[in-house]
């Protein structure tokens, strides 16, 4: 081994037990007090990390645009995670293993729930950090900027002294319901949801600065329905100008918004179901959350039930909330031409992780022989089956459980691929680069391979903060001090490489350069070819 790998190896190490072993924390009347344009604000110092949680961006009204605060006197105490947006079917229960990995925090809910969260190294030194800007996964209908332990921005912006905004937002009926057809009051509720992020977006252009940050070096980040609103937001001219970097995680799965006439037939259908007429729509401002809860899930399912009778299926994963084509907020689908001009300048990084959904759909395969994993694959894939065999071995020639063979992500992939060698041909567009994340987590035996999520604790650092679904492990602090170095060395330059890392080329659709995060991080060109055609064909 090499003497320079050798101390790379013992400097990760150290400084990995080093990071976790402070527990310092700061507080009192005048500690880590700055500015924002409604008035002072004041946090707490933990392991030299100026920390400020729930400091509202903005106000809204139900079904109504954001607008700014009002100013407030005084100091206003922003140590605590704010209110998180109300979910369609609250939490009532868990399925305990499932739990036990995810570890959620599921915060406490109002409508009153515009808030973010800072994480910076100092407020006071003139500094003007790179700002990563997180926007949290559970689609456009559940989620927060607390839920799960990886999203905690301390880590990350020690290591890499910048500094971290994490959001609260509008979410589900109360973020997407199109009421443009009731007054022009209401001309952009269909999208009011991403709406919220922009509002977030032109807060940190305003107010990053007092917080040591750099509101001209900002990098949208998120992963699932986060880096879908990611991709949203890179096709929204009203975003433009407030990011300059894009990194996309397990979120190029939907490219077709939602049409104003089937998200004008829901409304129409949840006045139906609350028995309002057209001229009482201003009721649903005062209606209970959980009535108008279920008369928006009613409505979603008559709606998509008529779109399949009529041969019109809904786009992504079903007929749900999500943002629309309204033409004015969303004037394009997301994966068209005009969406990738209007970002052809924003560096991308995306990619997807190797198994994503399916431990869960696949779990009761997991210990299965291989014998009964082949019947499964020839009920399911019948004259296709030894295509499909022979072209998941070919991606994969190294899996040993006959259950891999089952495991293999076709639902997040397809988009992220496309995506890339779209955006990659753009002529004189900014870069592309393209990852796959591969890791296998130890946890319950393997079970949950590389889940979906599973590549945040290693993005954010937090391995430790996430041990229930990382195991904690040396290997894994090992490829989180990778992956982190990478994603702040992306924010920091557009460029994601660093002396960790093997050289990490552009992707362009000729060369599909592509890196592959595991114990052992590589560069390989599209290895699933074969498979993702197939599974296209299907």
């Amino acid at each position: 081994m090499k003497l320079k790998t050798i101390r790379y190896l013992f400097l990760i190490v150290i400084g990995t037990s080093t990071l976790h072993a402070q527990t310092e924390v700061i507080t009192g009347e005048d500690v880590a007090i700055a500015d924002t344009e409604s008035g002072k604000v004041r946090g707490f110092i933990q392991n030299g990390i100026y920390t400020y949680k729930g400091i509202p961006y903005a106000t809204a009204e139900r079904f109504m645009p954001a607008k700014k605060v009002e100013p407030w006197d005084g100091v206003r105490s922003s140590t605590m995670y704010g209110p998180v947006a109300p979910l369609m079917t609250p939490t009532t229960q868990v399925q305990d293993e499932a739990e036990f990995v995810f570890d959620h925090d599921w915060g406490y809910t109002s409508e009153d729930c515009l808030r973010l969260n800072i994480w910076t190294p100092s407020i006071n030194d003139n500094k003007k950090r790179p700002v990563l800007f997180w926007i949290h996964g559970g689609g456009y209908t559940a989620g927060s900027s607390q839920e799960l332990p990886s999203y905690h921005g301390e880590n990350l912006s020690i290591k890499g002294d910048v500094v971290v905004v994490s959001i609260n937002h509008r979410l589900n009926i109360l973020g997407f319901l199109d009421l443009s057809a009731y007054g022009d009051k209401y001309k952009e509720s269909a999208n009011n949801s991403m709406l919220d992020i922009v509002a977030a977006l032109d807060w940190v252009k305003t107010n990053i600065s007092n917080f040591g940050g750099d509101p001209n070096n900002v990098t949208i980040f998120g992963q699932s329905g986060g880096g879908a609103k990611v991709n949203t937001l890179m096709a929204m001219p009203r975003a433009e100008g407030l990011f300059h970097k894009a990194i996309n995680q397990s979120g190029s799965f939907r490219g077709r918004l939602t049409r104003k006439e089937i998200s004008q037939q829901i409304t129409a259908e949840v006045l139906n179901q609350l028995s309002l007429s057209p001229n009482q729509v201003d009721s649903l401002q005062t209606i209970p959350f959980d009535k108008l809860s279920a008369a928006g899930t009613a409505a979603l399912g008559i709606v998509e039930k008529k779109m399949r009778e009529d041969g019109n299926a809904p786009v992504g994963f079903g007929l749900n909330w999500g943002p629309s084509l309204d033409g004015i907020v969303l004037p394009h689908d997301l994966m068209s031409d005009e969406a990738f001009e209007l970002s052809k300048n924003i560096p991308l990084m995306l990619g997807s992780t190797k198994n994503e959904f399916t431990p869960f759909m696949n779990g009761r395969f997991f210990k299965a022989s291989e014998e009964e994993v082949m019947t499964h694959i020839e009920e399911t894939y019948k004259d296709k089956a030894n295509d499909y065999v022979a072209a998941v071995k070919k991606a994969y020639p190294n899996d040993t459980r006959p259950s891999d063979l089952l495991d293999i992500d076709a639902m997040f992939r397809p988009g992220a691929v496309f995506q890339a060698n779209q955006k990659s041909q753009l002529e004189s567009g900014a870069p592309v680069y393209m990852y796959m994340f591969t890791w296998q987590s130890p946890v319950f035996d393997g079970k949950y391979k590389a889940l979906h999520c599973m590549e945040l604790p290693f993005v954010f650092d937090n391995i430790e903060r996430a041990r229930q679904m990382t195991g904690g492990g040396q290997e894994a602090h090992l490829l989180a001090d990778k992956m982190s170095g990478a994603w702040i060395n992306f924010a920091k330059t557009g460029n994601p490489n660093h002396d960790g890392l093997p050289q990490w080329p552009q992707y362009n659709p000729e060369y599909t350069s592509t890196m592959f995060f595991d114990n052992s991080c590589e560069v390989k060109p599209q290895h699933d070819k074969e498979f993702l055609a197939l599974m296209a064909d299907m």
